[in-house]
Formats: C-alpha cells, structure tokens, sequence
C-alpha cells in the first residue's frame, strides 16, 4: 500500500519536494534533541534513499506525513522493521514531525493509522516502540495509542554513544488489543 489516510493527514511515498523541509527538520536542535547530532543536506537526503529503498524492497516503511487540506509537508511517520544487535525485534512504530506540527494530535493520527496497517494490513501481533527516557513527548504519544512499558523492557541501546541518549523506554501494542480508533485507507 502505497499511502494511507487520516480525517486531516496523508502518508505517502516521499517525494523530491520533500527534501528540503525534511533537512530542516534535521537541522533543527530541538526536533534532534532526542535523536543525536544535527544532519547536514546530504546525510538528510541520504536518509530518504535508504527509506525509499526499504519501503520498495519490504512494501511498508516511513512514509512522509502531508496535511491534507493544505499539502504541508509535515514529517515522517511510519513502521520500520528493529535494527539487529538490538536487545528485542519485531517491527517498529515511530514519527517525527516538525516544530510547528507539534501540538495538534498529527503524531497521534498519524500513529493510529500505522498501527491499524500494522495489524490489519501486515497481520503483524505486535507493534514495538522506542525513545529516550526523556523524550516525554512521544512517550504520551505511545500510550495515547493504546502501547504500554515493561521497565523491565527498558533497554540501553546499543548503538549510542555513552550518555542521556542512551538509556531508551520500549513500549509495545499488541495485535489483539484494541486500538483507540484510527483507518488505514
């Protein structure tokens, strides 16, 4: 499935047009606070090759996140399949928007409708979630939709260099839990 819609969203196959906010987005500390070093314009269009060729290879991925009513390029939103060497697998749900989209339920939206294509479309039986323990933020995203933590799950990753981005939560949604709405579509 190449798309999937929402009241107020569109996700979609990125295009050439979103490039250029997409740097932004990775040039900006406060949406990097949680994610590591800034990107310079070629690591950011590199990022889209490599979610552009995964979503080909696999028929699911990041898909670029669009207003609809206005065609804003919003962020990024999406399922991922966990990165190996990291201590749990399965498929991954994640968002990231620009500042000026955040406030007003997209990343919420955005994620229903992914956890809905997760479930219904892939049949997959659980959808995992991680972030930093600080990033409060999407962790009341992860439980607006439905997912819940284990502490015991919590987890150091890996592939971070020592310090505050190191320590992650992991949250997880089960297939038979019933999501608080959201239409794949």
């Amino acid at each position: 499935m190449s798309e999937l819609r929402t009241d107020r969203l569109l996700l979609r196959r990125w295009q050439e047009s979103d490039l250029e906010p997409w740097a932004a987005m990775n040039a900006d500390p406060e949406v990097r606070e949680h994610l590591g070093e800034l990107l310079t314009r070629e690591q950011s269009d590199a990022t889209v090759a490599l979610m552009r060729a995964a979503f080909d290879e696999r028929g699911f991925g990041w898909w670029a996140l669009e207003a609809r009513e206005t065609g804003e390029f919003l962020g990024r939103a999406g399922l991922d399949r966990v990165d190996e060497g990291m201590p749990f697998s399965g498929v991954d749900i994640g968002w990231r928007l620009r500042r000026a989209a955040w406030g007003h339920g997209y990343a919420t939206e955005a994620a229903l409708a992914c956890l809905a294509f997760g479930f219904e479309t892939l049949g997959l039986s659980e959808v995992v979630a991680s972030t930093t323990v600080d990033n409060v933020r999407s962790q009341a995203v992860m439980r607006r939709i439905g997912m819940t933590r284990d502490p015991a799950d919590d987890f150091e990753d890996p592939t971070v260099p020592e310090g505050p981005l190191r320590r992650c939560v992991l949250y997880r949604a089960a297939a038979h839990a019933p999501t608080p709405g959201g239409s794949c579509g």
